[in-house]
C-alpha cells in the first residue's frame, strides 16, 4: 500500500517534470525566434531600440508561433473521438470555411475559403472537426495545392468515407504585394477522392452545391 502510494507520487512528479521541461523547450524556441527577428530588423536598416520596434521581436515571434501551431497538432487529437455511427449515405458539405495560411516560399499569407464535402460510410464526423482539420493543415507553411490534398486525404482516412471533395479558393499576398503584383487573381484548387472522382454525377452535385 505504501509502495503504491510512493509510485503514484513519483509518477505525478515525473509528469510535472515532463510538462515543465516541455514548456522550457517551447519557451526557448520562442526566444530563439525573437533573436532572429532582431537580426532581420537590423538587416533591413532599422533601429531595434526605437520605441515602435522594441517589442516587435517579442510580438512577431509569438505571432509566428500562432500561425504555425498546426505542426503541434495531429488528426487524432483534433477529432478526439467525434466519429458517430450513422445510416446517412447522402453528401455532407461544410462550405465557406475561412482559411489563413503562410506561403512556404515567401512566408507571406494566403487566405480565402475552403469547401469540404464527404459521403458517409457508416460514420459521420463532428461538424466543428471539419473546420479544425482545415485549420490544422493551414496553420503550417504551405502551398495551396498540397494543403488541399492533405485536408482531403486526412478526412478520407479518418472517416472511411465513400468519397471526399475539397475545394480551396484563395488570394496570395506573395502574388499581390510583390512579384507580378496582381490584385484580383484568385487561385482555385481541388482534390476529389473516391466517389467524388469516379462518379460524374457525384462530382457535379458537389461542385454545384458549393458554387
Amino acid at each position: 500500500m505504501i509502495a503504491a502510494g510512493i509510485n503514484r507520487v513519483a509518477l505525478t512528479a515525473l509528469c510535472q517534470y515532463v510538462i515543465i521541461l516541455y514548456n522550457i523547450l517551447e519557451h526557448k524556441d520562442i526566444l530563439d525566434m525573437e533573436d532572429q527577428y532582431r537580426k532581420i530588423l537590423q538587416s533591413v536598416g532599422e533601429d531595434i531600440k526605437r520605441e515602435g520596434l522594441v517589442r516587435t521581436p517579442y510580438r512577431a515571434s509569438r505571432a509566428m508561433a500562432f500561425m504555425t501551431q498546426g505542426y503541434k497538432k495531429n488528426i487524432q487529437e483534433i477529432i478526439n473521438g467525434a466519429l458517430f455511427t450513422s445510416d446517412n449515405d447522402e453528401m455532407v458539405i461544410v462550405k465557406d470555411i475561412e482559411l489563413y495560411s503562410l506561403c512556404e516560399h515567401h512566408l507571406l499569407p494566403f487566405f480565402g475559403k475552403c469547401h469540404v464535402g464527404y459521403i458517409p460510410n457508416g460514420k459521420i464526423i463532428g461538424l466543428s472537426k471539419v473546420a479544425r482539420i482545415v485549420d490544422m493543415f493551414a496553420r503550417r507553411l504551405q502551398v495551396q495545392e498540397n494543403l488541399t490534398k492533405q485536408i482531403a486525404d486526412s478526412l478520407m482516412e479518418a472517416t472511411g468515407a465513400l468519397g471526399v471533395g475539397v475545394v480551396i479558393e484563395a488570394k496570395h499576398l506573395c502574388m499581390m504585394m510583390r512579384g507580378v503584383e496582381k490584385q484580383n487573381s484568385i487561385m482555385k484548387t481541388s482534390c476529389l477522392l473516391g466517389a467524388f472522382r469516379s462518379e460524374d454525377a457525384t462530382r457535379k452535385e458537389f461542385l454545384s452545391l458549393i458554387a
